[in-house]
């Protein structure tokens, strides 16, 4: 085998834009079927939460063994790392979520607030599968998708807000610190689905 066969052998850009955007495709399930869950709680979605996780892990596993035994990568490096534990991040707070309230360890059901907040972080989870989506054929658009998502964390945060000043003005203390844990479950997922946001906005300034 040449050196330039080799090398070629070392440099799969079109095989890191798949895995990506399959990674990112995972993590947008997840969130789909976290609102699913949290609008109607049942044991077969928690058990497909599971299964999307297990899927993502495969190919976050795939993705780290490439990027460990590539030379040429279409994406910085560092950027590209970045993005795989961010989206990775992310999924795991789904099963998180789902893990925590479908064991009764709060106790406390979901109410409209939190379908509310589960709906904006789909919608951000959307907007960035969409972005990486197009890393590589149009990464000017997945500015546009990026802003999208920057948008419904605005939405969610502003929703969390709300959801806090009502729950305060319950007098019951033990369903205050339940609610809450709840809604915080949710801000730590809006906040790791910022920082992938973030990531993505790296890359598509470094592509164009």
């Amino acid at each position: 085998m040449t050196w330039k066969r080799w090398f070629r052998r070392r440099s799969k850009p079109d095989q890191f834009m798949k895995l990506i955007c399959e990674q990112a495709h995972h993590t947008q399930r997840g969130m789909d079927v976290l609102l699913e869950y949290i609008r109607e709680p049942s044991e077969a979605k928690a058990v497909a939460i599971h299964a999307i996780e297990k899927d993502a892990d495969e190919v976050r596993r795939i993705l780290i063994d490439e990027l460990n035994h590539s030379f040429v990568t279409p994406i910085d490096r560092e950027d590209l790392h970045r993005a795989i534990i961010n989206l990775d991040e992310i999924i795991n707070s789904c099963k998180t979520i789902v893990v925590e309230m479908d064991s009764d360890l709060l106790g406390t059901k979901a109410d409209k607030h939190c379908i509310e907040m589960a709906a904006y972080l789909k919608e951000g989870a959307v907007s960035i599968a969409a972005g990486y989506g197009r890393l590589g054929s149009n990464p000017k658009g997945g500015r546009a998708d990026a802003d999208k998502a920057e948008k419904a964390v605005k939405k969610f945060t502003r929703s969390y807000r709300r959801a806090l000043a009502e729950l305060f003005n319950d007098n019951d203390f033990h369903h205050i610190f339940r609610r809450k844990e709840i809604y915080n479950q949710l801000l730590g997922a809006a906040d790791r689905l910022n920082v992938c946001n973030s990531t993505l906005l790296d890359i598509v300034v470094k592509l164009c």
